[in-house]
């Protein structure tokens, strides 16, 4: 009698096979970049910290064409990331009632990347203040 194999599903590719899928594991990896991000700043704080030299070196670092470029793909990245994170609000939200009407879906997500779109406005207006 030969012994049988028991069945095994395979799984590579899995979440290929579905678009909500894919978008949500996209979501997920571009949430590296934004912890990328936080790490850069973080060691800015940290040469702010050490003083004048070291701060001078990190903003040398920072004016590099490969930073510039790491830059620009972080910023797409966290782009798309804020996007899908406000596209998943509506599922995530208590039901919000305006004048005895329920909220659509798209007025939430819109309405997060306006406030989202207006704070981003107002922190760059405010750091462009103070370097005048």
């Amino acid at each position: 009698m030969t012994a049988r194999r028991p069945y095994k599903r395979p799984m590579q590719g899995w979440w290929r096979k579905n678009p909500y899928f894919v978008e949500y594991v996209v979501h997920e990896a571009t949430a590296c970049f934004v912890a990328a991000y936080a790490l850069v700043l973080l060691a800015g704080l940290l040469c702010l910290v050490q003083g004048e030299a070291a701060w001078a070196a990190w903003l040398a670092v920072l004016r590099s064409p490969w930073s510039i470029a790491a830059h620009l793909v972080m910023l797409v990245a966290m782009g798309y990331h804020s996007y899908t994170w406000f596209k998943i609000m509506p599922k995530t939200l208590p039901p919000v009632v305006v004048r005895g009407q329920r909220l659509s879906a798209d007025a939430i997500t819109g309405g997060g990347l306006l406030a989202a779109l207006a704070a981003s406005l107002l922190v760059l207006g405010l750091a462009w203040g103070v370097l005048q």
